[in-house]
């Protein structure tokens, strides 16, 4: 009775699968609960950066944050908070020098409850000051080491850790500018927020940057034409492994403020009464404006004039073509001793790639609906858009825009018809290439401007190299050891099976 001795063993063999299957489920369970756990997100380790801004006309407080450990990826820099500061730009506190740093004490607060507590002591806080601290350096030194002495004197009493406090170079606005919109854009690397922006070109290209403030404007991109001829508007970078030549120059005096002082010093010369009828203001507007604190300014000194009257009383004519021609006396396109300049005599090669205008050059344009953020504005509707708005009678501007202050819409005809001249005057800008112009509030989440690369830049976030990483993430390592294993036990159940199911076949049959 041979059949009677096959039970048992059957009984055993099946005992043995099912341990085997059981032991294999377990070790699939095992490697996939490692899996899971290994691909885990890690509690969030946020740092936090502080820059200051200090302009001519105001300064603005920004709270940057980035994940600790992609502290060398693009894009991963975020803006959290913005805060303007009350009252004028620190250079405004000339006569005053003691009040400048507490004037940023209401941003700091603000600051304090948007870091937590814990991570106060650790966080960088930088501030730098443009044109309008310029030009105070010039005019007067002492008053503007005595504004940043008062300035660094809050900042060191704040609870942060403080970086330092100083007037930056025309040459690094614009360079931290640059940087700014292309580390957002993704320029440096294949991330970040390329692709809310469909029209800028691809990340093996840079945009370059057009930056407008109160006293000084700031043009900054590669060119593949850039000549050695005038070595003093070059820099060169390597970011990301990749090396970039670029062309700035920042023209002090020729911010949207400073341009209207200097516009107003050449109507002086000519003026014989104490009236002055202006095209670049509405009709029906008008303005006093004293002498004496006229020609103090560096921008308008070399102007000065002996007058009969102590001051200037402006009326509004609201007539742009007038105002075009008043302006494009500022631009000085007689001599030029490169083989190809913008103005005044300054070397500019020729225009390159899609740009970026922020700071003054959006605030007026999407004051007069003319960012087109979705699609650019082509520039006889630009043209058109603004002398019309010039036209329009004050008491009529001022009934619409009643939010406004008053010294900033008496001005946007001005600063609109200077934009224009700047850019199609100025650095030649054409009715082919003004569609390459995006004029750019913020991107993403951040503000453009200088403040997040000057931030980049003193934490050395850029690397110059890309960092190594492993041919594998983490994630993709521990999925491929799971679906090895269970390749495995699948394979080694089956050649179990195969081996044993000839015996059993065969006691079967006996």
């Amino acid at each position: 009775m041979p059949t009677t001795g096959t039970k048992p063993k059957m009984s055993s063999t099946r005992k043995i699968l099912l341990i085997l299957g059981f032991l294999s489920t377990l070790a699939v369970i095992a490697l996939i609960a490692v899996a899971v756990t290994q691909n885990k997100p890690l509690p969030k380790n946020i740092k936090y950066g502080i820059v200051l801004d200090a302009g001519s006309s105001h300064t603005n407080l920004y709270v940057y944050e980035w994940p600790a450990e992609k502290e060398n990826d693009t894009g991963v820099v975020k803006q959290v908070e913005v805060c303007k500061v009350e009252g004028p730009g620190i250079s405004g506190y000339s006569h005053a020098t003691e009040k400048a740093g507490p004037s940023l004490a209401q941003c700091l607060q603000q600051a304090k409850e948007v870091i937590p507590s814990t991570q106060h002591k650790e966080t960088p806080v930088y501030l730098g000051a443009t044109a309008g601290m310029r030009l105070l350096r010039l005019e007067n030194e002492s008053a503007a080491d005595e504004v940043l002495s008062s300035v660094e004197t809050t900042l060191r009493l704040a609870p942060f850790n403080f970086q330092g406090a100083r007037i930056i170079t025309g040459q690094e606005e614009g360079a931290y500018g640059w940087i700014t919109i292309n580390y957002l854009l993704g320029s440096f690397k294949q991330s970040g927020w390329k692709k809310l922006l469909h029209s800028l070109k691809s990340t093996s290209e840079t945009s370059g940057a057009l930056d407008l403030g109160g006293a000084s404007t700031q043009i900054t991109f590669v060119s593949k034409e850039l000549s050695s001829e005038s070595p003093e508007n070059q820099l060169y970078f390597r970011l990301y492994g990749k090396d970039y030549q670029v062309y700035t120059h920042s023209f002090l005096c020729y911010g949207k403020d400073q341009a209207l002082q200097q516009k107003l010093a050449r109507d002086l010369q000519t003026v014989e009464s104490s009236s002055l009828l202006d095209p670049c203001f509405h009709r029906g507007y008008q303005r006093t404006i004293n002498i004496s604190d006229f020609f103090k300014n560096p921008c308008t000194s070399d102007k000065k004039k002996q007058l009969p009257f102590s001051q200037l009383y402006i009326e509004g004519e609201g007539d742009y073509q007038k105002c075009r021609e008043n302006i494009q006396k500022l631009f000085d396109k007689t001599n030029c001793p490169y083989s190809s300049c913008s103005f005044n005599g300054i070397y500019l090669p020729p225009l390159q790639g899609d740009f970026g205008a922020f700071s003054a050059f959006y605030f007026v344009m999407n004051f007069l609906n003319l960012a087109g953020e979705a699609s650019p504005v082509p520039l006889n509707k630009v043209t058109r858009t603004i002398e019309s708005f010039c036209a329009r009678p004050w008491q009529e501007v001022k009934t619409m825009y009643q939010n406004i202050k008053e010294k900033y819409l008496s001005e946007y005809c001005f600063s609109g018809a200077y934009i224009l001249s700047l850019l199609e005057n100025g650095y030649e800008f054409t009715e082919d290439n003004w569609q390459r112009i995006h004029f750019l509030g913020k991107i993403g989440s951040s503000d453009a401007g200088w403040t997040l690369g000057y931030m980049l830049n003193l934490t050395n976030m850029i690397p110059a190299e890309e960092p190594a990483v492993p041919p594998l993430s983490h994630g993709s390592y521990v999925g491929l050891m799971v679906l090895c294993s269970l390749v495995l036990v699948s394979v080694l159940l089956f050649a179990w099976l195969l081996f044993h199911k000839p015996k059993c076949l065969q006691k079967g049959v006996v």
